[in-house]
């Protein structure tokens, strides 16, 4: 057993400081409660003591399948207190993506919100036969309801038991290159990070955080710095534009996080802003997939300079590299397309095939040491190998950088067209058709083609009211890029899939074009 000596700098340590620091200021709320520093850090008590009895001990693993809400929140504090391993469950995922996830991780204690999760928390505990405890907030027949039993607990001490490089949380990828695998996040990684954003995003002076994309994920790790700093999380159970906009009025949310799609929606839902005031939005954070500098750029015009982008990936959590509000100058269009710069205490290259590094404006992938990276892959040694190799966290995505020192991403590698002899990524497509004044959204992939190889294809989103046809949007894009970036076939939809976390879902996309054939050209 590792020694007292060495027990400490984890993310319960932060939890518990932040409690003890900010007591008496209010700390979350979500639709039904509000909470302050030090009724958070009694709920976070009580479910110490309940899991306890439970006789979960440091080192088991606890899940939780859940909307937004506070309880949520107080679980996976609690859970990093105690020294649990935690995994989150994407509430829009699948069925068999969470028993896998469950099974794979070998979750000990899953919590599930009742209602919405009743029946898929039973089927997941049919399909989990290592699953020890079905807990639930709110009733569900067969399960222990947390919300009824916790009155009954007395609020146990807080007091942290976890060392920086005990497993913190066990965090599953969107699979959207293939099977979900497990990280191994640290306290070490999930501390470097949470100090990371304090240090480096233009935080407003008084932080009035709002979440409404799902805590499982990105919009639920930077409620660590805003506990850090003292500030209130107002969480969201879902993404509506209404109650989003009345929200930030009502409650003069200061920052939020939000990914590009939601974006675009928020920038041309014209008649429901104008309905309320949301003057206050200080920093709009946003992240998880590319954002078109066109829209960006449609985005300051309404908001100001209030955007703050973040890059990283769950290998290494939100804070790769940060494009600050002072990098987000109208007058530069062409820095609006980086990703930024790399964040303090972590150490980025981009670097070939053979581990060297390339010069200004080559194309290399982002790879990435320090403190902020992952210690593997779960019961993955081989994809472990694979992704650390040379000593880099290979992150997948090939970027440019300039002489200033900022990154530019061009895509995907897995998401490479070669089309011609021609290597095209597709976000260079996507970002030449949202410079069009009438497309909302797109999304592009390579399909088959005897002449080709692949074929560029399209799928593009119109704003509302506007109209133009698939020859003037393919000129628009070769005068942009050339010839071989032009899609050679547009379809227009209603909306563009996206992924759980929020990113273009390039397979959903490619998979009826590739089924049944062997993909060997990326």
């Amino acid at each position: 057993m590792m020694s007292e000596l060495y027990v400490g700098g984890a993310a319960g340590d932060l939890i518990v400081g932040a409690i003890r620091r900010f007591a008496d200021r209010p700390a979350i709320a979500d639709e039904r409660q509000r909470w302050t520093y030090r009724e958070l850090g009694e709920t976070i008590g009580r479910l110490i003591t309940f899991f306890d009895q439970l006789g979960l001990k440091k080192g088991d693993a606890v899940s939780v399948l859940s909307s937004n809400r506070v309880e949520s929140w107080a679980i996976i504090c609690a859970a990093a207190v105690m020294g649990l391993r935690y995994t989150p469950l994407h509430p829009l995922a699948a069925e068999d993506d969470h028993a896998f996830i469950i099974d794979d991780a070998e979750i000990d204690a899953l919590v599930v919100e009742s209602g919405k999760f009743s029946e898929r928390g039973l089927a997941i505990q049919a399909r989990a036969p290592k699953l020890k405890h079905l807990l639930s907030l709110g009733p569900i027949a067969g399960a222990r309801d947390i919300l009824a039993e916790l009155p009954g607990c007395a609020s146990a001490p807080l007091q942290p038991a976890s060392c920086a490089e005990d497993l913190c949380w066990l965090a599953y990828t969107g699979g959207t290159t293939g099977k979900s695998k497990g990280v191994m996040l640290s306290h070490r990684a999930l501390v470097t990070m949470t100090v990371t954003l304090y240090a480096d995003w233009d935080w407003p002076q008084d932080i009035r955080y709002l979440a409404a994309t799902p805590i499982s994920h990105a919009a639920g790790v930077t409620v660590f710095p805003v506990m850090y700093r003292g500030g209130f999380t107002r969480l969201l159970p879902g993404f509506d534009m209404e109650a989003y906009c009345r929200t930030i009025q009502d409650e003069k949310i200061t920052c939020a996080f939000l990914v590009p799609t939601i974006i675009y929606g928020l920038i041309d839902a014209h008649e429901v802003r104008a309905r309320y005031d949301l003057s206050s939005l200080d920093m709009i954070v946003y992240g998880a997939a590319p954002m078109s500098p066109d829209r960006l750029l449609e985005g300051m015009k309404i908001f100001g300079r209030v955007f703050v982008q973040l890059y990283g990936q769950t290998e290494a959590p939100q804070c790769i590299t940060t494009l600050r509000k002072a990098d987000h100058d109208p007058a530069n269009i062409k820095r609006l397309g980086s990703c930024g710069r790399p964040s303090p205490l972590v150490q980025v290259k981009l670097l070939n095939a053979e581990l060297e590094e390339v010069d200004v404006g080559e194309p290399g992938e982002i790879c990435v040491r320090g403190p902020l990276v992952m210690n593997g892959y779960w019961k993955r040694p081989d994809a472990t190998e694979e992704t650390l190799k040379g000593g880099w966290l290979h992150t997948g995505d090939v970027a440019v950088r300039d002489e200033d020192g900022y990154l530019y991403i061009v895509d995907r590698t897995k998401d490479m067209i070669i089309s011609g002899g021609f290597n095209i990524y597709p976000r260079e497509v996507e970002d030449a058709l949202m410079a069009h004044g009438a497309v909302a959204s797109a999304c592009v992939i390579g399909v088959p083609d005897e002449k080709w190889g692949e074929a560029v294809k399209a799928f593009v989103v119109l704003k509302s009211g506007a109209n133009v046809d698939a020859a003037t949007l393919q000129a628009h894009v070769k005068d942009k890029r050339g010839a071989p970036w032009s899609p050679k076939s547009i379809d227009f939809v209603d909306a563009v899939p996206v992924t759980g976390l929020g990113k273009l879902d390039r397979k959903a996309l490619r998979a009826p074009y590739w089924e049944g054939r062997s993909r060997g050209v990326s």
